[in-house]
């Protein structure tokens, strides 16, 4: 049975132990907006929006739960108590299974009157006729809560229940409405299992599985694509909406436009095609393996007993050049010995001779020793000695006596220039002067300190007198604020009246004096104020006069008074200067007094110089004298020591010449013994006798079996004929076991490991292992035969299977190129065809036109590796303009809308002409808040106008755009995470859908009563 729903659509779904999921009926509207909002403990999460979801596109046979595997990952939507909150995990048990339930009705089956309502019709969505509508039932009739009198053609229920093990889904199903209904949670999962019971197995003694959904409810209609989140599905396609189309590449877009369209399969089927082609290939692969392998086994194989014949030849040469060897080395031997014989007695006449020769020169080296000219030698050597020191230690002195005047003559020009300064003085009346010139340098330094001190009071006086005696005063008052003059400023003595009565006036006790200040009568409290910091102060107005305190001094006339102080001022700066030219005459005359007292000083001392430099004189004229006396001494000693040396020498020589000549005989003599008894070794080594008892014969024998070997051999030697014997040996060896640990006899490897380690050891051993060899091959001659005759059996066997691998593996690629071939059509058509409904839905709604662009990618070459092909969306940004690829930049707006049409277009192209639900998981997630609202508008738009159910669930931040926008909402509850299961969903039909909804809400509230 294939395509049990037909053209039905979905219009009610039932969740039993499906996640958290309450059990109560869900209506839903097709053709229009469907979204699905939340209320968790907290915020939407945690509400099973995506349960929700994920459930529905189970039930309608979306291909990414790959119902072909099984569909195991369905069972991950039961309801699991260890998820559950609070102490859901102690209280609550795991669902074992569950049920998804889905009612399909006829597209024009839009109502569900009551039974206790009037038999009125609900407004048609799809234009339907009265007898399509849906009766609800009193609940009498087996517990379903639909029932359709009518079933041909009306309502269908599908069961699909969800297993924790195997088989993962089963499915059944009934014509009309069967849903369960009861007033509780728990009453409604026990009338699950019955009414699952009651249904009939829908493959007759079976029930149809997981493997075959599609197939039996749908036939090859898409009735489903999605995109759902990582919180249901372990594997996600794509979401074109999640994220901004231009951070999405070409590849990803390609894989989420495969999801929607039904690609996926198609590509898993190539893949198959190709792992296939390559599984054949590898057969192929391996049959020729094992073919090449055993050929190349056998050859080595044959290659080796052809190297065993070789090496029966090789050891047969080996043999006949150990023969060579033994020959040549008893022919060679006897002609040596021959040789050593006469070379024995010239040695013994050559050792005879070189002892004559040395009695003779040892004679003459007797004469010529003899100790009287040694004698000579010591002495005139030590007289020669004696004399040189003396003359050493003289020329000492001399040297020592020269420097000391040579440095008393370099101070002498130093004195004579300071001696010019004494003037003719000596050194006391010297001292004296100097003494008298500090004694008035002293004096004018005090006359200078008096005028100096004096130049100072002068010029304090001249600031005062220049500063006012009320000076403190006027300071302090013009800081205050107040004008104010000094009293004594403003009066003026003449000089001749200051000893009449002004002026003694001006000195009585009581009379204001010179810290007396005027000021305005006005301000004289202001004054005193001002000047009580200041106690003396004396305050003279027009109201009176103030007295501070009282003042020791009188001075009048301000002018008077400065000209006195600049003329006092400036004889004591004439005083200054004149004390200060005589302190600066004293000091040249202390510096000129310093100066004759270092000349008559320097006077002394040359003329102690010129004594001492007197002496040195006298003593370095005896010095030479003595020096003079003694040359001649030292000459004629130095005349008879060389002539003593220079016989000593010539004797010497002498000795010497003749003892080389008594060493050289000495070694003639031993060398001599030596080669006499290393050519009596020799001969002895030579052991002619045992060399015959090898070869067999005498030397004669030898000589003849030598002269008749062909011409290239004859010259060997018989080291030649051992190397090649030895040669022809191993490379037997290597041809009989050319493995390094090939097993080898153990005869034969006693033998060889005993000749390893130098040559005479491995020729004492050659004849020996030759014969074990030689033993070992002939053994092996009649099994090496049988192999050779298995070895081309086995070859044409083999051969005839990789013939039969090849053939298949050509086979499987003519058929993998065929299945590409047709997959690269039909997803070029598919992709063609939404690029056209791209098109469409653009110019449809406010574009000016869009399209896809999709080159076809070469196959991969890893069998694993999936076919990844590339789709890049385009559009015109104005009219008449060309397409821009959707990478660049542009507003968020206008990204989101193009999303929307493009996922809406891979929607439709899928659908082939029937119903398709599109179910989209966080739906405007990535939206921008300005455009929301738009966005959602335009899914139901395209989905009322195509027919396409789309399904969204989104979060809190969309529903205030969706609600108002969509066809019907839906808002799944749970309050409090104690709560294992949700509350009954709120359910709202907004338009012309509100009349069914409503009414099937008003069903189940009455029978949940």
């Amino acid at each position: 049975m294939e395509n049990v729903v037909g053209d039905r659509v979905l219009i009610a779904v039932q969740a039993v132990n499906i996640s958290r999921l309450s059990t109560h009926p869900v209506p839903t509207v097709p053709g229009t907006l469907i979204v699905v909002a939340g209320a968790g403990p907290k915020d939407s999460n945690g509400a099973g929006k995506s349960s929700f979801i994920a459930s529905i596109t189970a039930l309608l046979g979306d291909e990414q739960w790959r119902f072909a595997s099984g569909a195991k990952a369905v069972s991950e939507l039961l309801f699991n108590a260890e998820l559950a909150s609070g102490a859901g995990g102690r209280q609550w048990a795991s669902a074992g299974h569950g049920y998804i339930v889905g009612v399909f009705a006829p597209p024009g089956m839009n109502g569900f009157p009551a039974d206790d309502a009037p038999q009125a019709p609900a407004p048609a969505l799809g234009g339907g006729d009265a007898d399509e509508l849906l009766l609800v039932d009193s609940g009498e009739a087996g517990g379903e809560l639909f029932e359709v009198p009518d079933t041909s053609g009306g309502a269908l229920t599908v069961w699909l229940r969800v297993n924790q093990e195997a088989p993962h889904l089963e499915i059944r199903w009934r014509e009309g409405v069967h849903l369960a209904a009861s007033p509780s949670e728990a009453e409604r999962v026990a009338r699950a299992d019955e009414i699952w019971a009651s249904l009939p197995k829908s493959a007759g003694k079976r029930d149809v599985v997981a493997r075959d959904l599609t197939k039996a409810l749908y036939g090859d209609r898409v009735r489903c694509v999605s995109f759902l989140s990582t919180s249901v599905r372990s594997k996600v396609a794509t979401n074109l909406l999640s994220q901004p189309l231009n951070e999405i590449s070409p590849e990803r877009v390609f894989e989420a436009i495969a999801a929607l369209t039904g690609l996926d399969a198609e590509l898993e089927q190539e893949r198959e095609a190709r792992r296939d082609e390559h599984a054949k290939r590898v057969r192929a692969a391996q049959a020729g393996e094992r073919l090449a392998e055993f050929e190349a086994e056998s050859k080595a194989l044959l290659a080796t007993f052809d190297r065993r014949d070789q090496a029966r030849v090789r050891l047969a040469d080996a043999l006949r050049c150990w023969r060579g060897r033994q020959a040549r080395k008893l022919a060679d031997a006897a002609a040596k010995d021959d040789a050593l014989a006469a070379e024995l007695g010239r040695h013994r006449a050559a050792g005879e001779a070189a002892g004559e020769a040395i009695a003779l020169v040892r004679a003459e080296i007797g004469t010529l020793r003899e100790d009287t000219l040694d004698r000579q030698v010591s002495e005139a050597r030590k007289e020669l000695a004696a004399l040189q020191a003396r003359a050493a230690k003289l020329d000492a002195d001399r040297a020592v006596a020269d420097n000391s005047a040579d440095e008393l003559r370099g101070r002498i020009p130093a004195l004579e220039q300071s001696r010019r300064f004494a003037d003719g003085r000596d050194v006391p009346a010297a001292e004296r002067e100097l003494r008298e010139a500090r004694l008035r340098l002293n004096e004018a330094l005090k006359a200078l300190g008096v005028a100096d001190q004096e130049a100072a009071s002068a010029q304090a006086a001249l600031d005062d007198a220049e500063g006012g005696p009320a000076a403190a005063q006027l300071n302090a008052l013009a800081a205050a604020g107040v004008g104010a003059t000094g009293l004594l400023d403003a009066l003026d003595v003449a000089e001749q009246a200051r000893g009449g009565p002004v002026g003694q006036a001006a000195g009585a006790r009581g009379w204001p004096h010179e810290h007396a200040v005027i000021v305005d009568a006005a301000r004289l409290g202001e004054a005193a104020e001002a000047l009580a910091g200041l106690p003396g102060s004396v305050l003279v107005s027009a109201a009176g006069v103030s007295v501070v305190g009282a003042f020791e001094g009188v001075a009048t006339g301000r002018e008077a008074r400065i000209k006195a102080a600049e003329q006092r001022l400036h004889r004591a700066k004439d005083a200054q200067e004149t004390a200060a030219q005589a302190v600066r005459d004293a000091e040249e005359a202390v510096a000129e007094a310093q100066r004759r007292l270092d000349g008559a000083q320097a006077g002394v001392r040359l003329a102690e110089v010129e004594a001492r430099l007197a002496e040195r004189r006298a003593r370095l004229t005896e010095l030479n004298a003595a020096v003079e006396e003694l040359a001649p001494k030292v000459a004629e000693a130095e005349r008879l020591a060389g002539a003593l040396d220079f016989r000593a020498r010539t004797r010497d020589m002498e000795i010497e010449r003749l003892e080389g000549r008594r060493q050289r005989h000495e070694s003639e003599r031993a060398q001599a013994r030596d080669q006499e008894a290393k050519v009596a070794a020799e001969r002895e080594a030579l052991r002619l006798d045992a060399l015959a008892a090898d070869w067999g014969g005498t030397a004669e024998s030898a000589r003849q079996w030598l002269e008749a070997l062909p011409e290239e051999e004859r010259p060997r030697t018989a080291d030649e004929w051992w190397r090649v014997a030895e040669r022809h040996f191993d490379q037997a060896l290597r041809d009989t076991f050319p493995e390094k640990d090939a097993e080898i006899p153990e005869e034969l490897a006693f033998l060889l490991n005993e000749r390893g380690g130098s040559t005479a050891r491995e020729q004492a051993t050659f004849s020996a292992v030759c014969g074990a060899l030689a033993s070992y091959l002939r053994a092996q001659e009649e099994y090496e035969r049988h192999q050779r005759r298995q070895i081309e059996a086995q070859l044409g066997s083999r051969q005839r299977d990789l013939s039969a691998a090849a053939r298949g593996a050509e086979e499987a690629a003519q058929s993998t190129a065929v299945h590409r071939a047709a997959l690269t059509a039909a997803i070029r058509a598919r992709l063609t065809r939404v690029a056209e409904e791209f098109d469409k839905l653009d110019t449809s709604y406010g574009g000016y036109g869009a399209t896809l662009e999709f080159p076809v990618p070469p196959a991969p070459a890893d069998p694993e590796q999936r076919w990844q092909w590339r789709v890049t969306p385009k559009w015109r940004r104005g009219e008449g303009q060309g397409f821009v690829p959707y990478n660049r930049r542009a507003n968020t707006a206008l990204m989101d809308e193009k999303a929307v049409k493009l996922v809406c277009a891979a929607a439709i192209a899928s659908s082939g002409g029937g119903h398709l639900c599109l179910v989209l998981d966080e739906l405007g997630r990535n939206l921008g808040k300005e455009h929301r609202r738009e966005a959602v508008a335009l899914f139901r738009r395209i989905g009322e106008t195509y027919g396409i159910t789309v399904i969204g669930a989104l979060q809190d931040d969309m529903e205030p755009y969706a609600i108002d926008a969509c066809g019907q909402y839906v808002k799944l509850r749970r309050s409090s995470d104690a709560m294992p299961y949700n509350e009954p969903p709120v359910i709202v039909g907004h338009d012309q859908h509100a009349e069914r909804v409503r009414a099937l809400a008003a069903y189940v509230e009455r029978a949940a009563t």
